[in-house]
């Protein structure tokens, strides 16, 4: 357990088994801090990940520093964070204060250019964010604010939004989601059973129907009206 403490030299073996207990005490942590940070990085999060990042980083290049009070200070690091995760859900300044308010970029076609400072993003990044949303005109965006995470909301007006099945009363069939049934040659037992299929059910349609192997199957997915859709390797 030498290699836990500063030393003047490790050997191979000490290293690897320092990166081996690193590793996975990351996993621990990132584990620890929930799905929200990884998901999105808000103000908190950032300043988390930074702490982390530079605490776990030096022992693990530099011998002369122990692994154990970097495990310490992580774990202390993380504590604090998940207190002030459950502490910001009751109360409403600590909410403020990691996940402020979304800030209105764009409103009814107009850019609000004081937000934009205040957002300190620029007009050729607002514009590029409406790229990644398919909209080419700001005089479309009914509203458009950024939110803490770094990401945009977008808006359009009404007459500038896709027709959909409701608008024109047309009927629509209730949505689901497609099983899949077969992965890299592989069958799904327990997806074809809630379809009351079994694997001589997929194997004989497969030969059967489309004169097709298994084994040449590289994804298959099966609907609730029963249409297969699968992908061969190539």
């Amino acid at each position: 357990m030498d290699f836990f403490a500063g030393q003047d030299s490790l050997t191979s073996i000490q290293w690897a088994l320092r990166a081996i207990v690193g590793f996975f005490f990351l996993l621990i942590i990132a584990k620890a801090m929930g799905q929200r940070s990884i998901s999105q990085l808000r103000f908190l999060d950032f300043v988390i990940a930074l702490l982390i990042g530079n605490i776990i980083a030096h022992p693990l290049s530099d011998e002369g520093l122990g692994l154990k009070g970097s495990m310490i200070t992580m774990s202390i690091l993380i504590i604090l964070y998940v207190a002030c995760v459950l502490l910001s859900l009751r109360w409403q300044l600590l909410r403020k204060i990691f996940d402020p308010s979304p800030i209105t970029l764009i409103e009814n076609g107009q850019i609000n250019y004081k937000n934009l400072h205040k957002a300190r993003i620029t007009v050729d990044i607002l514009l590029s964010e409406l790229r990644k949303e398919k909209t080419e005109s700001i005089q479309k965006v009914a509203l458009a604010l950024w939110e803490p995470g770094g990401t945009i909301s977008l808006f359009l007006n009404p007459k500038n939004q896709p027709i959909t099945p409701a608008d024109v009363a047309l009927p629509t069939k209730p949505f689901t989601l497609p099983r899949t049934i077969i992965k890299e040659r592989k069958i799904d037992q327990h997806e074809l059973k809630q379809f009351g299929k079994d694997e001589q059910w997929i194997v004989n349609t497969l030969k059967n129907t489309y004169n097709v192997n298994v084994n040449d199957v590289l994804l298959a997915t099966l609907d609730t009206d029963e249409n297969l859709t699968f992908f061969l390797y190539k």
